[in-house]
């Protein structure tokens, strides 16, 4: 029992693209837990130096001076294939290097320490992971082991595995993974709870940095949150409006100045914070203006900004959200009239013509704005990681959740149909199955291919995965049956099992092990990793601080001799020695400032008992 008292509660990570944020139920409430920096969201960036690694805000503030060892946007390459085309659009706009690995999957090449190291979009998501795992134990004072990861409800199979992945090798036992909409939907009911009597339609908005989900959920009492429906767009957010801003700057510049700043890294990566800073800016006022000082060829760049132009320029991709939405309600067969609160989530969600949009489409109905946008993800993710761990807290003690399916998932059929198994928003965890007969006479095998999407030609869908059905009996064709299984689990990963129904004979296809995903080798190869990288983050922190110690140190004596030599409290030549010394440590900090983390206590030490007598 004593053991337990001292565990660390399971915590809930929003693991977003721009930002994340972590929660933890505690003392029957969620509370958001701050960073090193006090503030209550995670840059989701990591800056690779000659002598460190940054995560979060220190890394995000040295973005301008080091594009190409700055790596963001970890979530748009997660679970993705090198070339899937999205991945070849956002190639092209980011500051770092993604080449091709083994099996077509995505690598980031950075340099390290003088050297070129390689990273999956999972180990630069742990990264993150690892992060806010630090920063709950750090508020906690316990090492944290659980916790609920969120993820896009438009993420497929392949990425909802990566994401787990990624837990894995921050060293999290991940007990859950939920929707992002669905945690929010955790958060309004439980934020209104008092206010429920019976049963309402409420419908998610959450559009954030690099990812849209829309989805329909009823709510009854609020603790029994049943999905209807999700659609969205995992590739679509706040990072694609600032895209805009950013060609339209390069295009200004160039009519301008007949000047191409594309090859120019840096300038972007200027240009790119300062469109960011706009368009937060244009959220409350109609217009501002872009000013960079010497931003290519020693050209200084300025720009009037106003909020029709930005709302022109990212028209096509607000009226993509509609049509979306309006997608959603269609799956959920439910009227426009029928959705009593509307919860807007994700930073996007602030920009007024994203809400002018929405309250036009439900008839001005009043936005619910309850939720802070930025946290409500991580609230609920902590609400259901305390569910999972057993709490009988009355806030989670009744806690139902229904969530479904994103994506209809089958298999190839005979003329590369999409046969599917299990449609889309189908209530999960769920087990389905279907019978497929041999297509040919004397056929002793079936080669079984696992599609996830929506298209009715197989291929142009998501491939998940691809196993064979060895010893079917032979016979003529449409005589063997293979009876095919789909089975989801809460998380909403996926596994396919075959069986031979006259033979018994099966084979199964956990989806994720296959097709470049990673196998327990791997994860234990980059969880090895993670802990070397977190030894030299640690050992780093502790020679600079031993460094800035000293260096304080010095400050504080050189000014305590001066006093002294005023006061004359001390004989003139003590005084002196101490003098020396403090001036020779001094010069030789200068001289080694790569000095070792024992050298510098040492010198530290030393110091400290030559100047005994001025303390």
């Amino acid at each position: 029992m004593e053991g337990k008292v001292n565990e660390a509660p399971a915590i809930g990570i929003d693991l977003g693209t721009t930002y994340s944020c972590v929660a933890v139920w505690n003392n029957d409430r969620t509370e958001i837990i701050p960073n090193e920096q006090g503030n209550r969201t995670t840059p989701s960036v990591v800056a690779f130096l000659d002598a460190e690694r940054l995560i979060g805000d220190g890394a995000k503030n040295q973005v301008a001076m080091n594009p190409s060892n700055t790596v963001f946007d970890a979530k748009r390459l997660i679970g993705r294939k090198f070339s899937d085309p999205k991945v070849q659009e956002n190639k092209k706009l980011w500051p770092f290097q993604v080449i091709e690995g083994p099996a077509n999957t995505p690598k980031i090449v950075v340099s390290y320490k003088g050297q070129e190291k390689e990273f999956l979009a999972e180990e630069i998501s742990s990264m993150i992971l690892g992060k806010m795992k630090e920063i709950a134990e750090a508020y906690l004072g316990k090492v944290v082991k659980n916790a609920v990861i969120t993820v896009p409800a438009y993420f497929n199979d392949s990425q909802r595995q990566a994401t787990k992945d990624a837990g894995t090798i921050a060293g999290l036992n991940v007990i859950r993974m939920i929707n992002e909409p669905t945690a929010a939907a955790i958060a309004y009911g439980l934020d209104n709870k008092s206010e429920f009597v019976g049963k309402i339609n409420a419908l998610i908005f959450d559009l954030g940095g690099g990812t849209f989900d829309v989805s329909l959920s009823t709510i009854e009492k609020g603790s029994v949150f049943e999905v209807k429906a999700v659609s969205g767009d995992t590739h679509l957010g706040g990072e694609d409006f600032d895209n805009r801003m950013v060609d339209h700057c390069v295009s200004e510049f160039k009519r301008k100045h007949n000047k191409d700043l594309t090859g120019n890294q840096r300038a972007l990566g200027r240009l790119r914070s300062a469109c960011e800073k706009a368009k937060r800016i244009l959220s409350s006022t109609i217009q501002t203006s872009i000013e960079l000082d010497c931003l290519h060829d020693n050209i200084d760049f300025s720009l009037r900004f106003t909020r029709a132009k930005f709302e022109e320029l990212n028209m096509s991709m607000f009226s993509q959200c509609i049509e979306t939405l309006k997608a959603c309600l269609k799956d959920a067969k439910i009227e426009k009239s029928w959705v009593d609160e509307i919860i807007l989530v994700g930073g996007s969600t602030r920009i007024p013509k994203v809400q002018h949009m929405l309250r036009e489409l439900f008839g001005w109905k009043e936005l619910c704005k309850s939720v802070n946008p930025d946290e409500a993800v991580a609230f609920g993710a902590a609400v259901m990681a305390a569910k999972l761990s057993g709490s009988n807290d009355e806030g989670v003690r009744d806690l139902l959740l229904l969530d479904v399916t994103p994506l209809s998932l089958g298999i190839e059929a005979v003329g590369e149909i999409f046969s599917i198994v299990v449609p889309r928003n189908t209530q999960i965890p769920t087990k389905k199955f279907r019978n497929y007969i041999t297509s040919i006479d004397n056929q002793c095998s079936m080669f079984i291919e696992v599609y996830q999407g929506e298209r009715t030609k197989s291929t142009d869908n998501h491939l998940l995965g691809e196993f064979t059905v060895f010893g079917l009996p032979l016979a003529p064709k449409g005589e063997v049956t293979v009876k095919i299984c789909f089975e989801i689990d809460p998380d909403g990963i996926l596994t396919v099992t075959a069986k031979i129904l006259s033979t018994g004979m099966s084979k199964q296809l956990i989806i994720g092990s296959e097709k470049g995903r990673l196998s327990k080798d791997e994860i234990e190869k980059m969880l090895k990793e993670a802990e070397k990288f977190k030894f030299e983050d640690q050992a780093y922190k502790k020679r600079a601080d031993a460094y800035y110690a000293l260096e304080d140190y010095i400050y504080k004596m050189k000014k305590k001799v001066k006093d002294y030599n005023v006061n004359k409290r001390v004989n003139p030549d003590t005084l002196r020695k101490m003098e020396n010394v403090i001036n020779e440590t001094n010069e030789w900090l200068e001289d080694n400032q790569a000095a070792p983390l024992n050298e510098l206590q040492r010198k530290k030490v030393f110091l400290e008992f030559v100047c005994t007598p001025l303390i």
